[in-house]
Formats: C-alpha cells, structure tokens, sequence
C-alpha cells in the first residue's frame, strides 16, 4: 500500500497548480530510495533527495508558462543531469500585478 501523504505525489499536486505533469521514472524511484538506504536518512532523507532534484525548477516553473512536463531519471538522482523539461506549444499567459 501507499502511504497517504506520499511525497512523490506531493509534488505532481505542487506542480499541477502550474498545470505541470511531474514523472519519475521507475530507476529514478529506485536510485532515490537506495541513496536514501545507502546514507541511512530514511524516508526523511528521501525527501531531502527529492527537494534538491526539484529546487531550481520548483522556482522556475511559476515564472514560466511553457514548461509542460518534467522527467526525472536515475542520472537527475544521481546529479549528473537536470531534470528533463517538455516545452509547450502554445505559451499560457502568465499573470503578473500589472496586469491586474
């Protein structure tokens, strides 16, 4: 079973607010929960593994509004590549306050 606050789904709910499918792969799954076992942090440093993986793009998503999907992969856990990012089409208007 999975637990009810998961945080992979956490995040995919975080970034569907900017209507941004987030994938992890399942060797990205797996390198997350063997770094996690391999520096005994558990599931509070699988979190801690994911929230690096995901800080710059946490941040320019919002600022963006053609970023249509982010693909972690093994080589993203493992800090030799960024996250994939898919680019939309068509460019969603962002809201800023002046044009409020």
């Amino acid at each position: 079973t999975e637990p009810k606050n998961a945080i992979i789904k956490q995040y995919q709910k975080f970034f569907s607010i900017d209507k941004v499918d987030l994938i992890f792969t399942p060797e990205a799954l797996e390198g997350a929960a063997d770094l996690a076992l391999k520096q005994r942090t558990g599931a509070r440093g699988l979190r801690t593994i994911i929230e690096e993986v995901l800080l710059d793009v946490m941040y320019e998503v919002p600022s963006r509004g053609d970023i249509k999907r982010i693909t972690v992969t093994a080589d993203t856990i493992a800090g030799t590549q960024e996250p994939e990012l898919e680019f939309r089409a068509e460019v969603p208007p962002v809201f800023t306050e002046k044009s409020a």
